[in-house]
């Protein structure tokens, strides 16, 4: 990790009170002049970093860039004891052609439960039955690697289910913004269409041995409609409205990622009914 992410990942961890540069020094084992250098470069990088004299640095709470440390300061205790090595298991792009695509890659390679790939824009973002996503910059496009050794169920229909459901949930929770569920998995919110989920998974040829889940998630979390295709504009929306957020992409992220790795407590039956009460139609 460096100096510049290891001051990035301390600043979210301590959003709500200022840190003079010697105790962030102390902390995480720089000195003063690289905690200055790496300051001077995440503000260059587009980060908003109060500087008050002699009560130090804090990260403003305007910034919404997404990052591995902004979304490891949000996850749960539990989530985080996944991510052993945060740098390979929580990787963020400015750009890529499309996080599942990626995420498959890796899953095949032997990446471990739990890595998760977020962009912040795909070139070719895909949907079921190999339609497009339109993926522009303003939403949160990740997928997430799970292992059948770490799963209570992997028929397909509970996975689905158990994603769907996650997601509503921490939109829910962190917004009172309530989705709904139109099968198999889009999200709506108000009639319009904000998020789409794509579940692939790969298996042995020989025996059908499940070896791989990839959960891909694509939510339109503050995006401008209007840059949307013009056959699009009447059936997607948008979480929220270019510049009115209430949350971050950072806290949404981790909420959703943290949700997901609990799956090891859910039951079936249960999810199949929360699936069910949350659907447009049944």
């Amino acid at each position: 990790m460096t100096s510049k992410e290891k001051v990035l990942e301390f600043l979210e961890s301590n959003k709500d009170s200022y840190i003079s540069g010697e105790a962030m020094a102390k902390a995480i084992g720089l000195s003063r002049n690289a905690i200055w250098k790496a300051i001077n470069e995440l503000r260059k990088a587009g980060y908003s970093i109060d500087a008050v004299s002699n009560k130090g640095y804090m990260l403003s709470q305007k910034n919404d860039i997404l990052s591995s440390a902004g979304i490891y300061s949000y996850l749960t205790n539990e989530a985080k004891s996944i991510f052993v090595n945060q740098e390979d298991m929580l990787r963020i792009y400015d750009t890529t052609i499309s996080t599942n695509r990626l995420a498959k890659e890796q899953a095949i390679a032997g990446a471990k439960h739990g890595t998760v790939i977020l962009s912040k824009e795909q070139s070719e973002g895909r949907g079921r039955l190999d339609h497009s996503f339109f993926s522009p910059n303003g939403g949160i496009y990740m997928s997430i690697i799970m292992t059948p050794n770490h799963l209570p169920f992997s028929d397909p229909k509970s996975i689905t289910a158990f994603t769907g459901v996650s997601v509503c949930d921490a939109i829910n929770e962190l917004t009172g913004i309530n989705p709904k569920i139109k099968p198999v998995n889009d999200l709506f919110v108000d009639g319009k269409k904000i998020c789409g989920i794509l579940v692939e998974s790969g298996a042995e040829f020989e025996t059908g041995h499940l070896q791989w889940i990839v959960i891909g998630i694509g939510i339109n979390f503050d995006s401008d409609i209007m840059t949307f295709p013009e056959e699009l504009r009447e059936v997607v929306g948008s979480l929220f409205a270019p510049g009115q957020a209430t949350i971050t992409k950072n806290q949404l992220a981790a909420t959703i990622i943290s949700k997901l790795l609990a799956i090891d407590s859910c039951v079936p039956a249960d999810i199949i009914n929360e699936y069910n009460n949350r659907l447009i139609s049944i």
